[in-house]
Order: C-alpha cells, then structure tokens, then sequence
C-alpha cells in the first residue's frame, strides 16, 4: 500500500511540475495578414504571450507603432531619421552592440526623442541559449554598452532577433524586467540587393493596416527611405496617432 502511495505521489509531483515548467520549443514568429482592415492574428503556437509581458499588437484604437530593427547604417537610415523629424512622428528603433558602440546614428535618435529597444548584443538565435545567465549576458551587456555610451537607461523592450523565440526566452525576458515586442506588419524589406518597388512596399502596407499595428520597417532599406514620407501621410490623413512600444 505505501508502495502504491509512493508511485502515486511522484506522478502527481511528475504532473505538477511540467505544468508548472515552461517549453524551450523555438518558435520563428509570424502572423496572419489581413487586407479588409481588421486585426490579424498571431502564431498559434505563441498563444501564452500576454503571460510573458509579450506583444505582437497594439490596443484595438485608431493608432500605430512604427518599429526599426536596425542592425548596420547606411545613408538610408539617416534618411529615415530625417523623415520622422519633419513628420514630427516618434518610432522604436531596436539596436544591436554595433549600432551603439561604433554607430553614428544613436546620438541622433536619442535627440530626437525616440525610444530605444535592445535588439540583443551579437544577433544570436536566442532558443539556443542553454540557460538564464547566457540569454541574460546578450541583454544586459548591450544596457551597459547603451549606459556607457549615452549616459542613459536602455528601455527595456526586447525583439528577439529573427523574430525566434521559446516560451523559455519569454519568461527570462520578463524575469529581466523586459517586455518582449514582436510585429503585427511587416515586409522582405531586409536584403538591400532585393528590394521591392516603392509602389508594391507601399500597396502591401496600406492593404494590410488595421487597428493597433505594430509595424517592422528595417531603416537600411532604400525603398523604406523612399516611401516613409508618403506613407506617414497616408496614415496621418486615415486618422492614425502614432505611439511607440513603450506604450503597448
């Protein structure tokens, strides 16, 4: 009888704690664009994300998050920074060590008052972390980097690069004080040597704006920098505000 109650007890302790315990599965995130207005959803498998301080869209009002991931400079980005400062529009911009340490643009996007993401240190896969001290090593160290550069606070909003994450990343990320912001809209707009017309870039995002978007632009894009005046218009006379991540 003891025996039985022993087995009995170490398969409910069993159960509890993979309940309990979280996945490491990786999840390459994507959602599913719609051209009617309405919101899109998100990845099935990323259901838990609200659990982790976790975003991929904004609340259901007449508003957008302009988003960069901006890993390397070129003319472009300047471009970029030069738009928003006439359209008087504030974006996130999500930075990796080289942008910050050897970069010449963060002294312009901090007096410029927009607000500044860790886009991790060196770009890894973050599902590959073994643990909670080398994910939180790619976190912390491009805080310091920021602090030591700028003399400031590195906001504490995180984009997994790749847009790869596990339901594990996420709680380390929360565990760290991080919200995690991932995208409700995007493009291929990343590979400079295969950049889409200005007119399709534009088409694709303007049929697929809804609602609360969080919208990835990479700022290295020549078609981004050809466009974003245009685009921020359009949406200024749909009605659109324009807020920044902090506020998801």
């Amino acid at each position: 009888m003891k025996k039985i109650f022993t087995l009995l007890f170490l398969t409910f302790v069993f159960t509890i704690t993979a309940i309990a315990g979280v996945s490491n599965k990786k999840i390459e995130w994507y959602y599913k664009p719609t051209c009617d207005g309405t919101r899109p959803s998100g990845a099935l498998e990323a259901h838990f994300l609200s659990e982790y301080d976790a975003h991929f869209i904004g609340k259901d009002e007449k508003c957008v998050y302009l988003t960069f991931d901006l890993g390397y400079e070129n003319e472009n980005v300047f471009k970029i920074l030069d738009t928003l400062k006439k359209e008087d529009v504030p974006a996130t911009f999500f930075l990796l060590r080289h942008t910050v340490v050897n970069g010449d643009s963060l002294e312009r996007i901090i007096e410029d008052g927009h607000c500044v993401g860790n886009h991790t240190s060196h770009h890894k896969d973050m599902t590959k972390m073994g643990d909670i001290n080398s994910f939180k090593e790619e976190l912390l160290s491009l805080e310091e980097d920021f602090t030591r550069v700028t003399g400031k606070e590195l906001s504490k909003l995180y984009r997994p690069p790749a847009g790869a994450f596990s339901e594990e990343n996420l709680a380390w990320a929360k565990e760290l004080g991080y919200k995690t912001v991932l995208w409700s809209l995007a493009y291929a707009d990343w590979d400079e040597k295969a950049q889409m017309s200005p007119d399709a870039a534009m088409n694709k995002l303007m049929s697929r704006m809804h609602n609360g978007a969080v919208i990835l632009l990479h700022p290295t894009s020549s078609t981004n920098a050809q466009i974003l005046e245009g685009f921020i218009k359009k949406l200024k006379a749909d009605g659109y505000t324009f807020k920044t991540a902090d506020d998801l």
